[in-house]
C-alpha cells in the first residue's frame, strides 16, 4: 500500500548545527559544571542536564509559552520514528483498498511550529495516499509569527509535490476550539472527517481501522486510542485501550470498558464508550445530521461530552488506531453542556450548580441545540444514565451543598481536616473542595466533596456514640456497620444525630473545635439550597 512521503529537508540545517555542537564537545574533554538555572521547573526534572545556561533560558521560555518542550521539538526530525504500541493482533488485520476517503483536520492556536509540522508529516507519511483526501489546517487567530509566513512556506513546499493536499482556514478573530472544528468540517470534502489536535503524531496504520469501522456503520463516531507524549522529553508512552468518560464537573476521563469487553480477552476489538474525546472520526455527512458540535462552546472540555450525548451509545474506541498526543488541561465549557442536558430532562442542579467553579457563567442561547435534539428524537437523559452510563451516580438526592457554618463563628467552615485522617475540623472559610459539604435526603452529610461515580467512595459525618469527637467514615462502610451517620437538619437550626440525639456543635479552647454533645442551641447554615428542607 503506497504512502505519501516527502524529504525532511527542513531539518537538515538544524541537524548540522547539532552535529557541530557535538564535535565541539568531543574536542573539549574537560568536565564543565553547568549551573542549573531553573531547579524547580518541571521541564528539567528528567531532561536538559547538558544544556548551557543560554539554552536553559531559551528552553524554559518556550516551555512557559507552550506548556511542552518546544526547544527539544525544534531539534528533533520532523519525520521521527515513534514506537509501535498496538496490540500484536492489530498487526495481523487486513483491510480492503476500497475504504472511504479521509479529510484530516488539525486545529491550532499559537502552537509551536515544529509540533504542527511534525503532525502534518506524520499524517502524510503514515496515511495511504489513495485514502488521504486532504489535510485541513484551522488557525483560530494565532499571533505566533512562525505560524504565518514560515508555515505558509512549508505548505508551499509540500504543494510542490502534492498540489492542493493542504487547505488552510484562518479565523480573523478567535472563535474557540469548537468553532474551529466546525470550520474544518465545513470545508472538508472527504467521506470521513477526522478532527485532531495539532500537538499529535499519528502511528503507522492509524487510519485503516477507523475507516473500516465507519464503512461498516456510518452512524458511529470513532476515537483512536491516545498514547501520551511526555511534555518534557517528548517520549511516547503507551496507553492501553480505555473508555472515554466524564464526571459531573464535565471533566473528561478514562475508565474501564464494560465487563463484557474484557471477557473477550482481545484488545484489538473496539470498545464502547459513554462519551468521546475531542479527537474523533465520523462520517462527514452523518456528523452534519447530528449537528456537528455545539458552536457556543468557546474553549475546551464539555464539547467532548456533548458529542457523546448526541450519538448516545454509538461512541466507539478503536484500539488498533493509535495517535500520540501531548496532553493539556483546562476547561470552561461545562455549564453549556449542562444546559443542553437540562433540555434532555435531567435535574439541572447536578451540573449547573457544580459548586467549586464556573457558577453563574452566561452559557448563551441553546435553543438551536434543543431543536436538534427534538429532530433526532433523542432519548431522555435518564435513559442514558440507566442504560449507557450506569456508573455515573445521579446525585438526585442532594438537598443542600457548599460551606457549612456555625452561627457562633461565621468566618469558620466545617473542613475535612488533614488527609490522611478522619477528624473534621473548623477552619477559615476558603470554599474549596475540603470544605464542600452535602446534606442528602436520607440525612447523610458528606464532607470533603462528593464523587461522581458509584464505584468511588465518599466520606460521611458520623457520631461515634462515645466521646465527643465526630468522625468521617467511608459512607458505604458506615452504612454496612450501621454507624450513627444520619442527621436531622433544617437551614438555620441545629444538626441533630437521629440515633444519639446529640448535636454537632463547636467549642472554643485554644481554637474552635467540632464536637458532638447534648444540644445547646447551636445553629448551622449551608451555603446553597437545592430543595427546601
Amino acid at each position: 500500500m503506497k504512502h505519501l512521503n516527502i524529504p525532511d529537508v527542513m531539518n537538515v540545517k538544524k541537524q548540522s548545527i547539532i552535529e557541530k555542537r557535538e564535535v565541539k564537545k568531543e574536542a573539549n574533554n574537560e568536565p564543565k559544571v553547568i549551573k542549573k538555572l531553573f531547579p524547580n521547573s518541571r521541564l528539567f526534572k528528567e531532561w536538559g542536564d547538558d544544556l548551557s545556561e543560554e539554552e536553559q533560558k531559551k528552553a524554559e521560555d518556550l516551555y512557559q509559552r507552550y506548556g511542552y518542550n518546544a526547544f527539544l521539538s525544534d531539534r528533533l526530525p520532523l519525520n521521527r520514528d515513534i514506537p509501535e504500541t498496538r496490540d500484536p493482533r492489530c498487526l495481523k488485520k487486513n483491510y480492503t483498498d476500497d475504504l472511504p476517503s479521509i479529510s484530516v483536520t488539525l486545529i491550532y492556536l499559537d502552537e509551536a511550529l515544529t509540533i504542527l509540522q511534525r503532525a502534518i508529516r506524520s499524517i502524510i507519511d503514515r496515511t495511504p495516499s489513495h485514502l488521504l483526501k486532504e489535510i485541513i489546517l484551522v488557525d483560530d487567530h494565532s499571533i505566533n509569527d512562525e505560524l504565518h509566513e514560515e508555515l505558509d512556506n512549508y505548505v508551499t513546499f509540500i504543494h510542490e509535490q502534492y498540489p492542493g493536499l493542504i487547505k488552510q482556514v484562518k479565523h480573523a478573530e478567535q472563535k474557540g476550539l469548537t468553532q474551529a472544528r466546525i470550520s474544518g468540517w465545513k470545508v472538508a470534502t472527504g467521506d470521513v472527517i477526522v478532527i485532531l489536535d495539532a500537538h499529535i503524531e499519528v502511528h503507522v496504520g492509524w487510519a485503516e481501522p477507523i475507516l473500516a469501522r465507519i464503512k461498516e456503520d456510518r452512524t458511529i463516531v470513532v476515537s483512536p486510542v491516545f498514547d501520551k507524549v511526555r511534555f518534557d522529553t517528548l517520549d511516547v508512552v503507551r496507553y492501553g485501550p480505555a473508555a472515554d468518560a466524564f464526571d459531573w464537573a464535565l471533566w473528561c476521563m478514562y475508565e474501564g470498558f464494560q465487563p463484557e469487553w474484557y471477557k473477550l480477552n482481545d484488545q484489538s476489538i473496539p470498545g464502547k464508550s459513554p462519551s468521546i474525546m475531542g479527537i474523533l472520526a465520523a462520517d462527514r455527512k452523518f456528523l452534519g445530521e447530528i449537528g456537528v458540535l455545539d458552536g457556543g462552546m468557546k474553549v475546551y472540555g464539555g464539547e467532548n461530552v456533548e458529542l457523546g450525548l448526541a450519538v448516545w451509545w454509538q461512541c466507539r474506541g478503536d484500539s488498533c488506531s493509535k495517535i500520540a498526543h501531548i496532553e493539556r488541561a483546562t476547561k470552561p465549557n461545562a455549564l453549556r453542556v449542562a444546559e443542553c442536558i437540562i433540555l434532555l430532562g435531567i435535574i439541572y442542579h447536578n451540573i449547573y450548580n457544580c459548586f467549586w467553579q464556573d457558577h453563574g457563567v452566561d452559557i448563551g442561547d441553546v435553543s438551536e441545540r434543543k431543536k436538534i435534539r427534538e429532530k433526532l428524537n433523542c432519548k431522555p437523559f435518564k435513559w442514558y444514565l440507566e442504560n449507557v452510563y450506569p456508573q455515573l451516580d445521579p446525585w438526585d438526592n442532594i438537598l443542600g451543598y457548599g460551606s457549612l457554618k456555625n452561627s457562633i463563628k461565621e468566618d469558620l467552615c466545617v473542613d475535612q481536616g488533614p488527609i490522611p485522617g478522619n477528624v473534621p475540623v473548623m477552619y477559615g472559610c476558603h470554599y474549596f473542595m475540603p470544605q464542600q459539604t452535602f446534606y442528602m435526603k436520607n440525612g447523610e452529610i458528606y464532607i470533603g466533596g462528593i464523587k461522581s461515580h458509584k464505584y468511588n467512595s465518599n466520606r460521611c459525618l458520623v457520631d461515634p456514640g462515645s466521646g465527643n469527637t465526630p468522625a468521617l467514615h467511608d459512607c458505604k462502610t458506615a452504612k454496612e456497620k450501621k454507624l450513627n451517620m444520619f442527621w436531622d437538619f433544617k437551614q438555620g437550626q441545629a444538626i441533630i444525630n437521629r440515633i444519639t440525639k446529640r448535636c454537632l456543635e463547636i467549642v472554643k479552647k485554644d481554637y474552635y473545635t467540632l464536637i458532638v454533645q447534648t444540644c445547646t442551641q447551636h445553629y448551622w447554615t449551608i451555603q446553597h439550597i437545592k430543595v427546601d428542607f
